[in-house]
């Protein structure tokens, strides 16, 4: 392979995302059985987080432990990454101690200056314009789900402007899927980027649409995604404007029998469905809500597959460690 970090889907040809997804069944498939498939003994991995997360710590932690490998975990007072110490010399720093280095955080520059005065290979665990390792969970959910990717239509419902819209977008392209963002116009991705993912399609047989009518964009979908209206990180003062914008693309049992008895419903988490969170039931009283971007109706029936996919970060990011530190 010829990447030695992995920031961004777009690096990656489909070839080299497949491999990944291959490795990363086949590693699942060993835990469950009980296999060992320690690959990376002796190795260790700093997790820088700017941003806190459940999912995306437990599964480097766990992933990292399974092959091997020794963990240190840096919280946002962790470090002095950026404050009084540059991104290049922590790089640098880190880059002689550990084998590899995993950032969740902010700017994708942030991620890619990391990388390059590392030294050693450097995940991307979330920016605010990517998300690559979630790309790859939700891939290996589909395949496990619908049998294949290519074709198979996925409806991102919502703000498709940050990580998760840009990054299946990318994906979806890589793959030869169909990839559809539904949301006001305002809400789309950045035109250059869907500009650079038209031109994967042409290459791959993908096609990606941008539509603003709701049942339009679902009918016949095989996967409806969504995800929260208000990312990490933004002020409180956006969710006035959020709901007003996309409460009509809300993911309900309505849109779901639109598309059909074979669609799935998918979520990278944590999600408002219910008012048993902090900030759901601030919102939900706030704005006479019981949910915000999905029902609880839609998250809990039969056709949610949100926690396969949450178990599926820690196989697909394992792979992505044992590929790049281990040379799987």
């Amino acid at each position: 392979m010829e990447q030695k970090h992995f920031l961004k889907l777009l690096d990656f040809t489909p070839a080299e995302i497949t491999h990944f997804l291959e490795v990363a069944a086949d590693l699942k498939a060993k835990k469950k059985q009980g296999i060992a498939h320690a690959c990376c003994p002796g190795k260790h991995v700093a997790l820088i987080f700017e941003k806190t997360s459940t999912r995306t710590r437990c599964a480097f932690e766990v992933a990292a432990r399974d092959l091997g490998m020794g963990v240190t975990y840096l919280d946002p007072s962790g470090s002095q990454i950026g404050k009084k110490e540059s991104i290049a010399d922590t790089a640098r720093v880190l880059g002689r101690m550990y084998d590899g280095i995993e950032y969740r955080g902010f700017g994708q520059d942030i991620v890619e200056e990391l990388a390059h005065y590392a030294g050693v290979p450097v995940f991307n665990g979330l920016t605010n314009e990517f998300h690559p390792t979630q790309i790859l969970a939700d891939f290996l959910t589909i395949q496990e789900h619908c049998g294949k990717l290519k074709g198979i239509k996925l409806v991102y419902m919502g703000d498709a402007r940050y990580n998760m819209g840009n990054s299946l977008m990318v994906g979806c392209a890589k793959m030869g899927m169909h990839f559809v963002a539904c949301a006001p116009k305002a809400y789309f991705p950045d035109q250059k980027l869907i500009d650079q993912c038209q031109a994967i399609a042409a290459e791959t047989g993908a096609t990606l649409e941008f539509i603003e009518d709701p049942m339009a964009a679902t009918k016949g979908a095989d996967v409806i995604y969504t995800d929260v209206w208000v990312s990490m990180g933004e002020p409180m003062e956006v969710w006035e404007q959020r709901i007003h914008d996309l409460s009509p693309y809300q993911v309900n049992k309505a849109l779901m029998d639109n598309a059909g008895p074979q669609c799935k419903f998918m979520h990278c988490l944590p999600a408002f469905h219910d008012l048993k969170t902090t900030i759901g039931a601030e919102m939900g009283a706030k704005f006479g809500r019981d949910s915000m971007e999905v029902t609880d109706e839609v998250f809990e029936s039969p056709a949610s597959i949100v926690f396969d996919e949450a178990e599926n970060r820690m196989h697909t990011i394992k792979a992505v460690m044992a590929v790049l530190m281990g040379g799987m």
